[in-house]
């Protein structure tokens, strides 16, 4: 269990959400702010960008892995389109912290690192390709601030590595479950990993979702995870190669909704016999009591044919019905009235 900024992470506390954003805001910095307010109206605790700066990152020999742009030739071009200028970069900070939320960025390069750390992020995302870099690990660690670390293409040897690293260096961290798909099949979202993690690291553990679905987010709430990221999308229109792999406003807020119900679910534990006490008066509405199948005359020996049950149970209880077999009736009862203990001698 850790705390990023305010906020504790960790097993017994409510699941961390983090609103990812990645490049959606398609290099506008008014559309990056309109996420953030997008982010806050939606649940989250954390809103979360990709900082890259193309020189210290890429090269014009980088190509697209997915060709998506006819506006980028290349993939350094494109994130160099992405590029926000410091203050553009802190004025985000500030207005995630004035919203509520926690700001959160991966860095993709050192100059990235020294930026993200120049304006204060809390705790740092390790993207998952990011985990072999060794210099840039380097750097979040000697910071000691937690690590959120997505583990979408690493091997158990891999994960031992920075778990081991992680430790060694007294650094909090969190593991995300996830693959590196866009979108990622629901059979391949891999959801008990999650628990493995508990149980081989003794960590927090969650889930970095890109299926585009609310179902895996869902799946993990309920297994407990400590930890959930979400692509988060204005719209299923807009342009970008997240889009799909993303969340709409009103199905992230459906997944906080869900987690603050679950939360309650949790906290609140029931005392059966407590609860029957405190119903007791409906209980009555619902059971049933003795009751005459027939008008009987004062007199008459009860048979078994006689009597029956009928609601409500603020008479004699049904359960009672075998004793009164053989008793006398004091005085004339109805088949439109419960039956009491003073009609019979």
């Amino acid at each position: 269990m850790f705390s990023i900024g305010e906020r504790v992470v960790g097993p017994g506390t409510a699941a961390f959400l983090v609103a990812e954003i990645a490049q959606a805001h398609d290099g506008s910095l008014g559309l990056a702010h309109a996420f953030i307010d997008a982010a806050a109206d939606a649940g989250a605790d954390a809103v979360k960008f990709q900082t890259h700066i193309a020189a210290g990152e890429s090269t014009a020999d980088e190509q697209f892995r997915v060709r998506f742009s006819r506006q980028d030739d290349t993939r350094y071009q494109y994130w160099k389109r992405m590029e926000f200028t410091p203050d553009g970069w802190r004025g985000l900070a500030e207005h995630a912290r004035e919203r509520g939320l926690i700001f959160l960025s991966s860095p993709f390069s050192l100059e990235a690192l020294e930026l993200l750390q120049s304006i204060g992020v809390p705790a740092w995302k390790v993207a998952s390709g990011e985990i072999g870099s060794e210099a840039m690990l380097e750097g979040m660690l000697a910071t000691s601030k937690p690590l959120l670390v997505s583990t979408g293409m690493s091997s158990w040897k891999e994960i031992d590595s920075i778990v081991t690293r992680a430790r060694g260096a007294r650094a909090p961290f969190c593991l995300l479950q996830c693959t590196t798909r866009y979108p990622t099949p629901l059979e391949q979202t891999g959801l008990n990993v999650i628990e493995e993690f508990r149980k081989r690291y003794s960590c927090p553990a969650g889930l970095s979702d890109h299926s585009g679905t609310v179902f895996p987010a869902l799946a993990a709430l309920a297994r407990g995870a400590d930890m959930i990221e979400m692509h988060l999308t204005l719209d299923r229109r807009m342009f970008g190669p997240d889009v799909s792999s993303s969340l709409t406003v009103d199905e992230f807020r459906l997944v906080a909704s869900a987690r603050d119900a679950f939360r309650k679910l949790d906290d609140h534990p029931v005392d059966k016999d407590a609860v029957a006490t405190e119903l007791a008066p409906m209980r009555a509405l619902f059971m049933r009591s003795a009751a005459p199948t027939r008008a009987l005359k004062a007199g008459t020996v009860l048979t078994e044919d006689m009597l029956t049950a009928k609601k409500p149970g603020t008479g004699i209880p049904a359960s009672r019905i075998p004793e009164l077999i053989g008793r006398r009736l004091r005085r004339e009862v109805a088949p439109d009235r419960l039956l009491k203990d003073e009609d019979l001698e």
